[in-house]
């Protein structure tokens, strides 16, 4: 097998490592687009090579051995009783809240701001989403507003961590237990996250990981699962993905021929994407050390550049809790307007999200308007993320960050 990439980071071009500043104006500003991985890839290709031919060579391309292996070593890194891998995190969502006992019009409660796989994998398992406003520093939902929007028929809380911190876990749990509710958790985008050592996802019910390519642990495709200590749960969401058959059916090719106990899903995890998610766990650590460092570099450039009206806050917790900076998030004047700028310089962003929850299309008829949730509202109209990821340079930083301030200042890059 040949790979797409250069086998080692060697091969790669100094200047494409890690760009020199620009010279004059007159020179094309380089290419910075908002995620890449070209590099990791070349770095890790030996090992992906071997786990990719390791599928090969048994022809079990889904739910295989693979995946199983995948499956025990990310529990032994996040300290989790149980991983059921599947092949979406938007999946991972249904399947946990089915086997949490989500029953038909059950309401959720969500944070009124995040992807929409938050509010549509309550309808997709057969609930409804109740929205709640968030904590303008954290992104996450305001634990006051969520217990206003509970009520007799409410059955779950799930709570969001974005970005770069967890929720507010110790008044989230306390108001679950207090509302005799199931917490569980949309930790997609929390791998490494923990609260006083428990990593995100396992202080409820259970909770999900995405393994979408930009996230902090990336695959090269979809690919998600089911993160919890709960028995039950987890054969509920193991059978749930495979078609509702029960038992230990990774790798079993003779299980397809078992009764089926509930009506299920097809959304078993491929072993080409666990076989590269196994070469890249043991880097996770360093990864996610890289880009604390990418992140505090911004903040110290962008701290005082006027126009700028928010940057990431890690707050202070009554537990210790781990920040991991999936993306580097922040809020500005005129943010569509600075976005177009950064494109035409070639540096790409990304919106997070230029819509609300409540004020999706899909959710008109739940009723909500456009005032009801101003925080979230604010964050929709001001957020933007700009690139973080382990193989950009620190060369580059100052590039976008140049051109963050050229924008409201009219000094710095062209």
């Amino acid at each position: 097998m040949k790979p797409p990439f250069p086998a080692t980071a060697s091969t790669v071009p100094a200047a494409a490592r890690d760009p020199a500043p620009l010279p004059p104006e007159e020179a094309a500003p380089p290419s910075i687009p908002f995620f890449s991985q070209r590099e990791t890839f070349a770095r890790l290709w030996p090992d992906i090579r071997r786990h990719c031919g390791d599928v090969l060579d048994t022809g079990k391309f889904s739910h295989g051995g693979k995946v199983a292996e995948f499956q025990a070593a990310l529990a032994q890194w996040t300290g989790a009783r149980h991983i059921v891998g599947v092949n979406s995190a938007t999946d991972a969502l249904v399947l946990l809240l089915r086997a949490a006992g989500l029953q038909p019009g059950d309401e959720v409660v969500v944070p009124a701001f995040s992807f929409i796989a938050s509010g549509s994998s309550v309808a997709l398992a057969r609930g409804r989403p109740v929205f709640a406003d968030i904590d303008p520093v954290t992104y996450a939902v305001d634990p006051a507003c969520a217990e206003a929007a509970v009520t007799g028929r409410t059955r779950a809380l799930m709570p969001v961590h974005l970005f770069c911190q967890m929720a507010h876990m110790e008044e989230l749990r306390a108001l679950a237990d207090r509302r005799r509710i199931t917490l569980v958790e949309d930790s997609a985008e929390a791998i490494g996250m923990r609260w006083n050592g428990v990593h995100a996802g396992l202080l409820g019910a259970g909770g999900v990981l995405s393994f979408f390519p930009a996230k902090t642990l990336g695959a090269i495709g979809d690919a998600g699962a089911v993160i919890t200590d709960d028995p039950e749960i987890a054969d509920t969401a193991a059978a749930l993905r495979h078609h509702g058959r029960r038992g230990d059916t990774v790798a079993d090719f003779t299980r397809i021929a078992t009764p089926t106990s509930l009506v299920g899903h097809n959304s078993k995890m491929d072993d080409l994407q666990a076989a590269v998610l196994l070469a890249k766990l043991p880097h996770l650590a360093a990864d996610i050390r890289r880009r604390a460092e990418l992140a505090a570099a911004y903040t110290e450039r962008l701290r005082d550049v006027p126009g700028v009206l928010r940057l990431p806050t890690v707050v202070q917790r009554w537990a210790t809790a781990d920040p991991v900076f999936y993306v580097y998030l922040a809020e500005f004047d005129r943010r569509d307007d600075l976005a177009d700028h950064l494109a035409r310089n070639g540096v790409g962003t990304e919106t997070y999200y230029p819509v609300p929850l409540h004020l999706q299309p899909c959710f008109a008829h739940l009723g909500y308007r456009k005032g009801d949730f101003p925080n979230a509202e604010a964050a929709c109209a001001r957020a933007l993320a700009l690139p973080l990821y382990p193989d950009l340079s620190v060369d580059r930083i100052d590039r976008v960050c140049a051109l963050i301030t050229r924008f409201y200042t009219g000094k710095g890059a062209a």
